[in-house]
């Protein structure tokens, strides 16, 4: 799989009146790759796409897309771009497969062969023929991935795709972009409130905050970086037992308690302490999970409790 950049965002900086809504940022979406777009309410992230489709100017910078410049050079950058913002508008009393001519035609150029091969590459073989009025949620995100995908686009950007989907829904429209990423090469940068869905869906995750790109990471390395405090728990034959035996190794540390079960948070480096300490006691240990922290709780730490939108 190729790996090269095909939208780069350079320097970006966007000023309005004597605030600066975007400052200073630089990341890049790669061929074959899903990118996470996230950040709390407000803090840019749909003034950056907005600047990527032309629809508002750089104060500064450049974006950069198969290497032709939005700024100087813009059809020939947008034209292998395709989008989807929230739910995709269609002529309900049409087929599926109308629509889809009704926009071949817009570019001009895209034949019949093409209009069948997105049909296949979306799963909607069955119900193209199908009035649009017909179809569920679901069903018409996947219409309007088809129609963003007729003009064979290298880049796909997606605002909050699964917006009212239901989660049998997400996940199918979730596998079709893991599809479109590893075997049709394109890249596609996804602006989501859904954090766990992001967490399955992207290769890479850029968190932006009150303008500034804060933090850019693998969703594999964001999720382990740092991961050194964590809840514990045990499940053992003696929980009062257990207690009074973690009560006296960690004094200030709360724990957590039921049936058969104890939950403590501590340092991962002293569970074989705690594993000591019970079989010298004589508690028997059946079970020991860790739960470290999902792609939610990191976005909450590094933006501090800021909403997501």
């Amino acid at each position: 799989m190729q790996t090269k950049p095909v939208a780069q965002f350079k320097n970006i900086k966007k000023k309005i009146g004597k605030k600066m809504i975007i400052d200073d940022i630089s990341f890049e979406v790669n061929a074959g790759e899903i990118f996470g777009f996230l950040g709390p309410n407000g803090a840019g992230k749909t003034t950056t796409i907005r600047m990527l489709f032309g629809l508002i100017s750089m104060t500064e910078g450049e974006i950069l897309v198969n290497g032709f410049s939005i700024k100087h050079d813009f059809e020939k950058a947008i034209v292998r771009v395709g989008g989807i913002i929230e739910n995709p508008e269609m002529y309900k009393y049409l087929t599926g497969y109308k629509n889809l001519v009704h926009y071949a035609r817009m570019y001009g150029d895209i034949t019949k062969e093409r209009i069948d091969e997105v049909i296949s590459l979306v799963g909607l073989e069955q119900r193209i023929k199908d009035k649009v009025k017909t179809y569920s949620l679901g069903m018409r995100q996947r219409l309007g991935l088809a129609q963003a995908l007729l003009h064979k686009p290298n880049l796909i950007v997606l605002d909050e795709p699964t917006n009212g989907l239901d989660p049998a829904g997400i996940h199918e429209f979730r596998k079709h972009l893991r599809m479109l990423a590893e075997k049709e090469n394109v890249a596609i940068m996804v602006s989501s409130h859904q954090l766990s869905e992001m967490e399955l869906m992207c290769d890479r995750i850029g968190i932006i905050q009150n303008g500034k790109l804060i933090d850019i990471q693998t969703v594999n390395d964001f999720l382990d970086k740092d991961e050194v405090v964590m809840r514990v728990t045990f499940t053992v034959d003696d929980v009062p037992k257990a207690k009074t035996c973690l009560n006296q190794m960690f004094q200030e540390q709360e724990t957590l308690e039921n049936e058969s079960t104890i939950s403590i948070t501590i340092d991962s480096s002293k569970i074989p302490d705690i594993v000591a300490a019970f079989v010298r006691e004589g508690i028997r240990i059946s079970g020991l999970d860790k739960e470290s922290k999902t792609l939610e709780q990191k976005f909450l730490d590094i933006t501090g409790g800021s909403g997501i939108a």
